[in-house]
Order: C-alpha cells, then structure tokens, then sequence
C-alpha cells in the first residue's frame, strides 16, 4: 500500500514544483505587462487630453487655408479684371493716337493745300470759252463724260504708237547679246 500513496506524493511534489516554477517565470511577465498598461493607460490620458484640442487646431487650419484660398482667387480675379481694364485702355489710347495722327496729318493736309491754293497766281478767265450750264446738253452715263474729257480722249498715232513696244523685243535682245 505504501506504493501508491508514493506515488501519489511523488505527483503532488511535482505538481506543486511546476506551479512554482511557472509563477517564478510568470511573475516577472506579469510585471512587465503591468508596466505596459500602466503606459498604455498614460498614453490613452495624453492622447484623450492632446487630441481633441490638435483635431481643432487642424480644422481651424483648413479653415484658415480655405479662407486664404478665397483670397487667392479673388487677388487672381481681381489683376485679370485690371489686365483687361488696362489692355481696353491701351487699346482706346492707341485708337486715340491713331485718330490724333488722322486729324493732324488732314490739317497739315489741308493747311498745305491752302497756302498752295493761296500763293498760286490766279489765271485770266475767259469767259466766251464758257458756255452758260443751262445750255450745255445733258450727259447719259459716266462713260460717256469719261469719253468727253480732253485728258481721256487719243489720237489715233498715240493707239499705234502704244503697241511699237512689244515688237522691239528681239532688238533688245539683239542689242544686249552685241554689248557682250
């Protein structure tokens, strides 16, 4: 009988040696993991008093950045409107000198073409020339006033003449190739 009751002791003296074994290892464990919740706990304390007021600054921050966005673009719209306003007066003022430079170059014009209709000598006037406008015969169309003018009108030697031109082509060319 003393057998099993040997046993038996023997297994209870190991178990009670392995419990100690495991509690000896465990607690330095269960130290650590302490230490751990202890600095989850302080970082749980930082982040629940940090956080809120940085999640606020950084909305305060977009906030700030829409606002100057805004700005941006209405700076932006406002220079183009300037650009456009400045190029529309470039425009009137170049538009203005062009104008001046019309007027100014029709009074010099017209200054010029008065000193030269005030200083020419004035021709005799023939009177009998002259036929009264109430007598004159009134005329069709343009061509045939165009017809009726001395300068417009030719005499036939003049038509012949225009046409000697072309034909004196092959004695140019005789003339240059004898210079040669």
């Amino acid at each position: 009988m003393i057998e099993p009751l040997f046993w038996l002791g023997l297994s209870l003296l190991l178990v009670a040696t392995s419990l100690t074994a495991v509690l000896v290892v465990a607690i330095p464990a269960f130290q650590e993991l302490a230490r751990a919740a202890r600095s989850a706990e302080k970082l749980f304390d930082t982040l629940s008093r940090e956080l809120p007021s940085t999640l606020e600054a950084i909305r305060v921050t977009g906030l700030e950045i829409t606002d100057l966005t805004d700005d941006v673009s209405e700076g932006v719209k406002s220079a183009s409107q300037v650009v456009k306003q400045v190029d529309q007066s470039l425009d009137s003022a170049r538009k203005q000198a062009q104008n001046l430079q019309v007027g100014t170059r029709s009074i010099f014009i017209g200054a010029k073409a008065a000193w030269k209709n005030f200083t020419r000598q004035k021709p005799a006037r023939r009177i009998s020339d002259r036929t009264p406008s109430n007598e004159k015969p009134p005329l069709r169309d343009l061509r045939e006033r165009e017809v009726l003018r001395p300068e417009n009108r030719r005499i036939k030697a003049e038509v012949y003449r225009a046409n000697e031109g072309y034909n004196d082509a092959t004695s140019w060319e005789n003339n240059f190739d004898d210079e040669d």
